[in-house]
């Protein structure tokens, strides 16, 4: 049998809290689990920061699932922790995520694709949406802002691995990869946000 480490344990956890059936060790897909990323140690780097891009809105709604009837595109049951530079769990950091659909494209008018979380107390979030379209120059991304408390906001952006647009995208970083499995229903990811606390 597997072990599995403590922060496998919680980010298990905090999916299952978000309605997603998800076994304990986050996800077995085919016996591949999604490990932590990156794996956190004592005077960890934060997370690399990268440009919020021209889509962003404020004063999104609190919500997890940002999916909506109908919508198009792949499920993706996303997730993850808020640590230290010193692998702590930091509990009630804003996680603060936009992407364009399927297609391409982003809703400038309103929140469609557009959610924050908070971290519960052992540093986990979690969101339900799906997989973002490509469009030109581009590769799949989401983009993300985490202000934990008393840390400098993080402001940066997620990419999928195996993309043939991640070696023509100027703003791609392999520090940036999500975790990914398919499931039953679409898409498992995660990533593990370090902040600039010690």
């Amino acid at each position: 049998m597997a072990r599995h480490s403590r922060r496998d344990i919680l980010i298990g956890s905090g999916l299952a809290l978000a309605g997603l059936a998800l076994p304990s060790n986050l996800v077995l897909a085919q016996g591949a689990e999604l490990p932590p990323t990156p794996e956190c140690r004592d005077a960890h780097d934060v997370t690399p920061r990268q440009t919020e891009g021209p889509y962003y809105t404020p004063n999104v709604p609190e919500r997890a699932n940002l999916r909506e009837p109908g919508m198009k595109g792949t499920s993706v049951a996303l997730g993850g922790l808020v640590l230290t530079r010193s692998c702590k769990p930091v509990a009630n950091a804003i996680v603060d995520l936009w992407h364009a659909d399927d297609a391409g494209a982003y809703d400038n008018a309103g929140f469609r694709l557009r959610g924050f979380v908070k971290t519960d107390a052992e540093g986990r979030y979690a969101f339900q949406t799906i997989v973002p379209g490509h469009y030109p120059g581009r590769t799949r991304h989401y983009h993300v802002k985490v202000q934990a408390p008393r840390a400098p906001l993080l402001t940066t952006q997620l990419y999928f691995p195996d993309e043939p647009g991640n070696a023509r995208d100027f703003l791609y970083r392999k520090e940036l990869l999500l975790r990914s499995a398919k499931v039953a229903d679409g898409m498992a990811a995660r990533f593990d946000f370090v902040v600039d606390i010690r």
